[in-house]
């Protein structure tokens, strides 16, 4: 352990200050495709039934009509937070009139790109931007590409917490504004770590070694048929982190610098700035009508697609960007957790706790920056594990151009971690932080048990991916089904739904002032400092 990481375990397992390790808060944001009963992809609307997709809190739609996104709201400890989503699970399945929730990360059979409907927000100019970004993000990146789903894993340490930490490294000044930026660059800081080692969350718990070969479209790939329909690479861990998934060429030179809050919102504000002449050519409006929001090369800050993002909770009229910079970084927000198709919420306790020590162990670990060319290391040992990471013989890249073999690496990085695992333990009856590291060590020692092994297994012996995806969605609706919600859940739930759609009707009658200015307005609402 680092002499940083050894002093702040032992200030947080003093009497004084244990009792925070409990105090942070989880969120789980799950996206999932409505399927018909055959696993092809719905065509109906968003259900009724289950509130608007513009002002319900918890239930609402990522990029198409039939792509739900589930929202948990923050808990103290993951248990609760997964309870809170198995109820949005079953109050989705009791009103979704007989389809299901697709399993996987990578799309079911897709259609032709004009028969995926994009979500759909209602008429306000609100509603209106949040549908024109995602025909821009259809002309940008296709619409194969956004029907790919995730699990978003919310994370944060109670501020208490940070100033115990700045005050014993005398950091903390008396404004409150020295608080606020010690928690924003020590959040940054952690970002650094996960970038460093974020490679082993995908060795764990990549799920998506196979896909349908309708989600390529046609484009050039280097992937094995394994039947007619199904495509995967041998020792594949995540293709939907891989360059398969959601990039283009705007993007791929776009590095955020994490080495500061402000350089990584100059970053980003600079690619929402910066003209795109492919994206000009387009331009915005194509007979009068909204395409995309800027011919820029992103339209909004949450365009680009990173791994993990630092984040505040936002108030009305305000951008993401805007609030990092007027209030700092509250929570961080990790983006590259496959769906595991073998949980029917996605996600098991066991995965929630392990990240729970791994995340701790980024924030609290050593962080110097990371150079350019450091980074291209981190990229690439990253990209690296999402295509072959199961490969026996496959060695990554340290930070001092050595080759160390990626089993070696996540042993010494399971030791490095235990010590919080532990700490967190004591806040807990039974070691279940520790029992984690324990499955994830097993999966090191024997790549068969990582859940793309599993998969890859799974397709194999059921012959395609469609069929293995089709059971498991099969599986998991008569898990819902059969196990209906307390009666005071399912009024919470159709409560929620009933004052969302009254809310999306009141925004619309007050609307006032046509879109165009609407969206002018957004695109200039992009400064620091604006209120």
């Amino acid at each position: 352990m680092s002499n940083q990481l050894t002093r702040r375990l032992a200030l947080l397992d003093d009497d004084a200050h244990r009792s925070l390790l409990g105090q942070g808060l989880r969120g789980i944001e799950r996206e999932t495709l409505r399927v018909d009963k055959d696993g092809d992809l719905a065509r109906t609307p968003h259900p009724a039934a289950l509130g608007s997709a513009l002002t319900n809190p918890q239930i609402t739609t990522d990029y198409a009509e039939a792509l739900l996104e589930f929202i948990t709201p923050a808990e103290h400890d993951v248990s609760e937070t997964l309870h809170r989503l198995d109820a949005i699970h079953r109050f989705a399945y009791s009103r979704m009139n007989g389809e299901m929730l697709w399993s996987e990360s990578m799309p079911c059979e897709l259609p032709p790109d004009e028969d995926i409907e994009i979500a759909w927000y209602g008429k306000s100019n609100l509603g209106m931007l949040k549908h024109v970004y995602r025909r821009g993000l259809a002309l940008r990146y296709g619409k194969a590409m956004q029907c790919i789903a995730g699990i978003h894993y919310n994370y944060s340490l109670p501020e208490k917490l940070w100033q115990v930490l700045a005050v014993n490294e005398g950091v903390l000044e008396e404004r409150r504004s020295a608080l606020r930026d010690f928690q924003s660059e020590s959040y940054i800081a952690m970002i650094r770590n996960f970038r460093r080692y974020s490679w082993l969350l995908m060795y764990l718990f990549g799920a998506s070694p196979v896909l349908n070969k309708s989600f390529l479209r046609g484009r050039e790939h280097n992937l094995q048929t394994l039947s007619d329909d199904t495509l995967y690479l041998p020792y594949a861990t995540s293709l939907r982190m891989s360059d398969l998934g959601y990039q283009n060429d705007a993007q791929s030179g776009l590095r955020p610098h994490e080495n500061s809050l402000e350089s990584y919102v100059s970053s980003l504000m600079d690619a929402v700035n910066r003209p795109y002449q492919p994206y000009a050519a387009i331009g915005t409006k194509k007979d009068g009508e909204w395409i995309q929001l800027s011919t820029n090369v992103l339209q909004i800050e949450n365009e680009y697609y990173s791994t993990i993002r630092p984040k505040r909770v936002i108030r009305t009229g305000e951008r993401p960007v805007q609030a990092l910079c007027n209030r700092g970084v509250q929570y961080i927000e990790v983006r590259c957790m496959d769906i595991d198709p073998f949980e029917p919420v996605g996600i098991s306790l066991e995965t929630g706790r392990f990240l729970d020590a791994f995340l701790m162990f980024c924030a609290l670990e050593e962080s110097p920056p990371i150079s350019a060319a450091q980074g291209q290391v981190h990229a690439s040992n990253f990209a690296r594990t999402v295509k072959e990471g199961r490969r026996p013989d496959l060695t990554l890249t340290r930070c001092d151009g050595t080759e160390v073999a990626l089993t070696e690496w996540a042993l010494e990085l399971i030791e490095r971690i235990r010590p919080v695992a532990q700490l967190l333990d004591s806040q807990h009856d039974e070691a279940v932080h520790a029992a984690s590291l324990a499955v994830q060590k097993a999966k090191v020692e024997d790549p068969s048990k990582t859940p793309s092994a599993k998969v890859l297994e799974e397709v194999r012996e059921i012959g395609s991916f469609k069929a293995f995806g089709l059971r498991q969605s099969e599986l998991h609706a008569q898990y819902f089904r059969e196990n209906a919600l307390m009666p005071a859940e399912e009024a919470m739930f159709e409560e929620m739904a009933t004052a969302s759609l009254a809310e999306q009707t009141v925004i619309e009658q007050e609307d006032t002032g046509s879109f165009d200015d609407f969206v002018a307005k957004y695109n200039t609402s992009t400064l620091c400092g604006n209120n």
